[in-house]
């Protein structure tokens, strides 16, 4: 089977130009190549071509919590967002936490066309008392561990959680929250809260377990990733922890790069609530400013569906989290690249190089002949409203609804078959 994208554009070398791939059996066969024929040719119209995105950070419900999503709708969700590959949390029932179970739910994760990364819990049941047994999970397929939804409190099982996966040279990937340390809060400790009058989270809930396990992951060498960093603080312990050798590195969502706590809006204030929740405009800020330093390592949506029941509970009752894989591109580059803030290779790397190297990812594809042809082509002209109708997603919670945005998705393959293609412009 052979298919050709042609009158396309996208990087090659560094440098953006008209761009035609030749596919053979799922792999990339050419780059602007002489073959102009193929079983099927499909016309770009100079749409933007880029890698398959990588989301690091899914939760995709199933089994246990499919009244919010299930492998499908999360799946579907992801390609149509220009996703290829992503990493699915443990935040399952039943936990993922022995061999027996690890394998079901990669049987499971078998329904989708992504290609899915599944992380096995850090303690069993992800209750934070006792370790797993990383090798035998390791070898039935995690990719990498984490409690994810769960801080670990514990010092010493953290401890000996990094030691031996530091032996494994796998990652440990950490919701780094002080759950003594959050006093009952639902909003960020400032302005919102204030104004709800609700508890508030404080910054050092978050920085002083970063702080505990950067000293922990220097004295084992383990692989330390933080989860959705979210602090001015943390990310200057990050920076320092980088500056010193430790096999430090962290991701940031797209809420905490394009929100804080002052745009919270009253009449749907359950749509902005997240864990960790928005922080200040200074927080905000120093999210950018990781990433472009390059303190930050990666973008990861933290994609978190809930049931619209569930939302309405209120600010105070309701669950932590957003959907985010159907529209993280479009809001990055329609807020920070059209806007010359960062320039696109940058987003491309920070969504799709950098979480394929730094996790060691060999069967995501790079645009690279003969790599897999994991792909997403964007269309950068037309401008957009994001419609949860057009969701595909389970999960319609989200702040950014009725967001105009350019770089929706046109097509995405997944080892060169066609996982997502637009029907309508306004998709």
């Amino acid at each position: 089977m052979t298919l050709l994208l042609k009158n396309g554009v996208g990087f090659v070398e560094h440098k953006l130009v008209p761009l035609q791939i030749l596919i053979v059996n799922g792999r990339i066969q050419e780059l602007n190549g002489a073959t102009n024929q193929a079983d099927e040719v499909i016309d770009l119209q100079h749409a933007f071509i880029s890698p398959g995105l990588i989301d690091l950070h899914v939760h995709l419900r199933e089994p246990g919590f499919t009244n919010k999503e299930t492998i499908r709708t999360g799946g579907a969700a992801a390609v149509h967002g220009g996703f290829t590959t992503i990493g699915a949390m443990a935040n399952l029932n039943p936990t993922p936490d022995t061999p027996t179970r690890f394998k079901h739910q990669l049987e499971l994760n078998q329904q989708t066309s992504v290609k899915i990364k599944q992380y096995a819990p850090v303690t069993k049941k992800r209750a934070g008392h006792e370790i797993v047994d990383f090798a035998q999970l390791a070898n039935a397929g995690a990719f990498a561990f984490s409690d994810d939804g769960a801080g670990i409190e514990n010092a010493n099982v953290m401890l000996r959680a990094m030691q031996v996966l530091a032996k494994l040279r796998l990652p440990l990937c950490d919701h780094a929250q002080d759950m003594t340390l959050t006093n009952g809060g639902v909003l960020n400790a400032g302005a919102a809260a204030q104004k709800f009058k609700v508890p508030g989270v404080n910054n050092v809930s978050e920085t002083a377990q970063i702080a505990r396990n950067l000293v922990l992951a220097a004295s084992t060498g383990v692989h330390y990733h933080v989860c959705h960093v979210s602090t001015k603080e943390s990310i200057n312990l990050i920076r320092v922890a980088k500056a010193q050798g430790v096999n430090v590195t962290c991701e940031v969502t797209p809420h905490h790069l394009l929100l804080d706590d002052t745009m919270i809006k009253a009449e749907h204030a359950a749509q902005f609530k997240m864990n960790p929740p928005l922080r200040s405009a200074a927080d905000r800020l120093a999210c950018v400013a990781g990433l472009m330093d390059g303190t930050i390592d990666m973008i990861a949506t933290d994609h978190a569906p809930h049931t619209e029941a569930e939302k309405e509970l209120g600010i105070l009752s309701s669950p932590n989290g957003i959907v985010g894989s159907e529209t993280a591109f479009a809001l990055l580059y329609t807020k920070f690249v059209k806007t010359e803030i960062w320039p696109l290779a940058n987003l491309i790397n920070w969504m799709s190089t950098a979480p394929k190297k730094l996790f060691q990812l060999q069967n995501a594809g790079q645009l690279k002949v003969g790599d897999s042809a994991d792909i997403a082509v964007f269309d950068l002209d037309r401008q957009v409203s994001i419609k949860e109708t057009n969701f595909l997603s389970k999960g319609h919670n989200s702040p950014f609804i009725g967001e105009s945005v350019f770089g929706s998705t046109v097509l995405t393959l997944v080892d060169g078959k066609v996982a997502y293609r637009r029907k309508q412009d306004n998709d």
